[in-house]
């Protein structure tokens, strides 16, 4: 039988209704399906309050996502992220903004940063991609060393180093 759908399930503990809510707030077409609670059955191996949020379910950007309230065992990491391409600074600044207020941006670079949740975000620009292809080894290289001095990206300064100038 085929796979029909993929679907991000994100590990929380105890933050997943709050993170939901949170990602549906800032990114347009964005809503809750769903909330599961958790029962007695399995109460000795998952140790969560029955009638407390098991599973949340949401769709952003045409994606689903379900986050588990599954306990304190597991962090997210920059090892899994995801990627936002923004086509103007105005957009990107947005995004950087609202996923990164009480989160962590001061430790990365290039576009990166860390929510309040701890989930890893890219926000960058979309012509990143056109410059890095473009064939203009001297052009990416001059975009790759300034972008590697942003936290933030700035599409205005990457075009100007992709120029040249």
């Amino acid at each position: 039988m085929p796979v029909t759908t993929l679907t991000t399930c994100l590990w929380f503990d105890g933050q997943a209704e709050e993170a939901a809510r949170f990602y549906t707030g800032i990114f347009k077409d964005s809503r809750i399906i769903t909330n599961l609670a958790y029962t007695d059955a399995g109460s000795d191996t998952h140790g969560q309050k029955p009638g407390s949020v098991m599973i949340v379910e949401w769709e952003m950007l045409g994606q689903r996502f379900v986050g588990l309230n599954g306990g304190p065992m597991f962090k997210h990491s920059e090892a899994v992220s995801f990627q936002i391409d923004c086509d103007t600074q105005e957009e990107l600044d947005r995004y950087w903004d609202q996923l990164g207020a009480g989160g962590d941006a001061s430790r990365q670079q290039c576009g990166w940063l860390a929510d309040k949740f701890g989930v890893a975000w890219q926000v960058v620009p979309a012509v990143l991609k056109s410059y890095m292809a473009s064939g203009d080894q001297g052009g990416a290289a001059r975009v790759t060393e300034a972008m590697m001095k942003m936290k933030k990206m700035d599409i205005e300064a990457l075009d100007a180093a992709f120029r040249g100038q």
